[in-house]
């Protein structure tokens, strides 16, 4: 494992997983509880090698659902937990991750996406788009950040942290097999000396270090209908409001466009590459990628899409960012064409022969 620092700015040569476990040092977390699956097993890997030497700890369970639920705990007692998983892992993570939206638990999931369904392939895919938006049987109060490089797993991984423990809402980090295995460089460095304030994590039942505490309680069951709507409709109020605030998106070349790649996560690097290409030869283009697919930049790609006559969805599964972008554009004209290609890669070629098609 590299030898580097979080003391100014490093440029640094790493695999994604091992950026994350540099993050979650970066953003100051205290104790990761884990189980393995492939590909996020280095994550756990590195942060148990990097653990000793900042004060950290780690904890590994007995299978995903435990590791979901023992960092829940975590973030009780005021430990900026995080847990990491993949594929199966993710589904077995839902329970915790419903129980963490309905007692607003700061919990923060890396998810590094394998193909699915079921065991499937352990290599890469963007199929647990819906599962990590929507998953579990609540409402989806959930923030979701969907990376396309190694400096964006460092930088969301930190952002996911502060909005967790900001907004109280789980948070989680979207990347994928892809990003989890290979290396690419990036630069990572302490938040404080770049200006990012990291929120403090406190004690939510209650300082159990101080003996006139105030004891809090979180509840997770409802014994009423009613109850239960008031729960859920005020946690819904929050969400909109935080929604506003965290909502992330990148928007290039729509004024004018007549066709618009749509795309996330790592698929976006083939897009932007293909956009800029074509501009280049003056083709009316343009690029849009949700970076938040939850909650989702619904007003901003309508505003997008106005002039354009096409768009064009580009993901690695079948229909899933399609069926939230299909959500999110409800009423408006424009031709969508589907580019699905589920558990594999999407090349910049591919993406221009696309294009030329239309």
């Amino acid at each position: 494992m590299a030898e580097v620092s979080l003391q100014g700015e490093q440029r640094v040569f790493m695999t994604g997983n091992e950026v994350c476990a540099w993050a979650a040092v970066a953003a100051k977390a205290d104790i990761m509880y884990g189980y393995p699956i492939t590909p996020q097993n280095e994550i756990m890997h590195y942060w148990t090698r990097l653990a000793p030497k900042y004060g950290k700890r780690f904890l590994q369970t007995e299978d995903e659902i435990s590791a979901g639920f023992t960092t829940l705990g975590g973030v009780m007692t005021g430990r900026k937990a995080f847990t990491a998983t993949a594929g199966p892992g993710n589904v077995l993570m839902q329970e915790s991750a419903g129980m963490a939206e309905m007692m607003r638990l700061p919990i923060v999931y890396i998810i590094q996406q394998r193909g699915g369904p079921s065991t499937a392939t352990v290599i890469y895919a963007q199929q647990e788009t819906i599962l990590t938006t929507f998953g579990g049987n609540g409402e989806g109060h959930r923030i979701v950040y969907s990376t396309a490089t190694h400096q964006e797993l460092f930088d969301y991984t930190i952002k996911a942290f502060n909005s967790a423990w900001k907004y109280r809402f789980p948070a989680f980090v979207l990347g994928d097999g892809y990003q989890a295995k290979m290396r690419e460089p990036l630069t990572i460095y302490d938040p404080a000396e770049k200006g990012v304030a990291l929120v403090k994590p406190e004690p939510l039942l209650g300082d159990t270090e101080n003996p006139g505490r105030t004891i809090k309680h979180l509840r997770n069951t409802y014994n009423t209908e009613d109850e239960l709507y008031e729960v859920v409709m005020k946690n819904q109020h929050d969400w909109d409001k935080m929604a506003e605030e965290v909502v992330e998106w990148d928007a290039r070349g729509c004024e004018d466009a007549e066709v618009i790649f749509l795309t996330h996560g790592i698929v976006s690097r083939a897009a932007l590459t293909a956009y800029n290409q074509l501009r280049a030869k003056g083709e009316k283009v343009g690029y849009f990628r949700p970076i938040t697919v939850r909650p989702f930049p619904g007003k901003q790609l309508q505003e997008a899409i106005k002039g354009a006559k096409k768009l064009l969805v580009a993901e690695s599964a079948y229909g899933q960012l399609l069926k939230l972008v299909q959500h999110e554009i409800f009423g408006s004209t424009i031709e969508i064409v589907p580019m699905l290609r589920p558990g594999v890669g999407i090349t910049t070629e591919e993406m221009l022969e696309e294009y030329n098609k239309l």
